[in-house]
């Protein structure tokens, strides 16, 4: 990213310490699922400011950081952007959501990295039979609304 921004390990470490002591649903360490994201977003081409947003992808949804920070933050407009497209509304239809990431340039291809994280058989195969099953439908929904049926 340009030198006016962030740099991507500068917003790694934002990342990691917005989501310090938060847990998955596995019960594991929040930062390895935002890692996992953002790495999965450059090994499927993104650029640094996709790769941004998907170290960031979850700390406004998950109140870790304001809408106010994203707007100050010395971030690229499409990282924002990303960012908030990512972020559901609460009581927010699961189709204007993945209406707004379909929108918004850049999204998918993080949205694509997070699904597939949260998808992985091997992380879905730790959690409780009703609640990996709950999520396996989730993101199967999730897949087909934004055209990306036959992915995992």
């Amino acid at each position: 990213m340009e030198d006016q921004y962030l740099s991507l390990s500068e917003v790694e470490a934002i990342a990691r310490r917005a989501h310090q002591g938060q847990v998955d649903k596995n019960g594991h360490p929040y930062g390895e699922h935002i890692a996992a994201v953002a790495h999965g977003t450059a090994a499927r081409g993104g650029s640094a400011a996709q790769v941004a947003a998907g170290w960031l992808h979850d700390t406004v949804e998950d109140d870790r950081l304001s809408r106010e920070w994203l707007a100050r933050a010395a971030l690229p407009e499409e990282t924002k952007a990303i960012v908030d497209a990512l972020t559901r509304r609460p009581d927010e239809p699961v189709e204007e959501y993945t209406g707004r990431i379909l929108a918004t340039p850049g999204a998918l291809l993080v949205k694509r990295a997070d699904l597939a994280h949260n998808s992985d058989p091997v992380r879905l195969a730790s959690l409780d039979p009703a609640t990996a099953e709950r999520l396996v439908a989730k993101y199967a929904r999730m897949r087909e609304l934004l055209g990306l049926t036959g992915e995992l």
